[in-house]
């Protein structure tokens, strides 16, 4: 069932997992690979889906050692960046181009679409007047997902307020750093938000949940290994 809670103003929403539902890549994937390369460079890939995967795998895990050496625990890499270094190909053309260039998304990857039953929370949350956020780990690609998503729903980011929102990309850091969840604790107050007054939702105890509650926030996990659905969450925030 969904928890007892106390008076809320604030929700702060997770994204992958939680929002956003990850699928398999779409059938199609390496046709939009090879129409990418001929969109940009104008060569045929020098490397296939599956050897691109794993050259962004070293990359990132090569600045994620870098970055824990320098002290921080839980880093977080900015995405054009790994794609540029494993592409310079890319990393040269124009900047206009470079803006528009799909390699930079990850849609060759997975599918994303809204979390079933999401939407329909999110309209209660803001019927009910809440102020809402965000608290995700990814990436600039992310913004583009989050938005074909929720368009689909007839909704927008408008939705969540910039303010007390912490996307990993734009800092360098991520989930589950205690410092994601004291930096929101800080915004909030900003509007005047106690922390008891700030409920996160979200899909993994380590995370989202545990962190959150550190910080004094209330706390709904949900997803397939808990008892708690997007359903009953539009019956909470209907609340008075």
């Amino acid at each position: 069932m969904v928890p007892k809670l106390m008076k809320i103003r604030a929700v702060i929403f997770d994204l992958y997992g939680t929002l956003l539902e990850i699928g398999p890549p779409p059938a199609d994937a390496d046709r939009r690979w090879t129409q990418a390369w001929k969109d940009g460079p104008g060569t045929a890939p020098r490397l296939d889906l599956a050897q691109f995967d794993a050259r962004c795998r070293q990359v990132v895990a090569a600045e994620h050692a870098a970055a824990r050496a320098r002290g921080i625990p839980y880093p977080e890499v900015y995405w054009p960046d790994v794609v540029d270094a494993v592409l310079p190909e890319f990393a040269r053309l124009p900047a206009a181009q470079r803006t528009g260039a799909s390699v930079y998304q990850a849609d060759f990857m997975r599918a994303v679409r809204l979390m079933p039953g999401a939407a329909n929370v999110l309209r209660a949350a803001q019927r009910a007047q809440l102020h809402l956020g965000l608290a995700s780990n990814c990436q600039p690609y992310t913004l583009g997902e989050l938005d074909d998503a929720l368009a689909g729903a007839g909704l927008s980011r408008d939705l969540f307020d910039p303010r007390i929102s912490f996307l990993s990309f734009q800092q360098g850091f991520s989930k589950p750093d205690p410092h994601v969840f004291r930096l929101l604790t800080a915004r909030l107050r900003t509007l005047g938000i106690e922390p008891g007054e700030a409920v996160m939702v979200g899909d993994r105890a380590d995370n989202d949940i545990a962190p959150a509650r550190a910080h004094g926030w209330q706390t709904c996990q949900i997803g397939p290994q808990t008892d708690t659905d997007w359903e009953r969450l539009v019956g909470w925030f209907s609340q008075p």
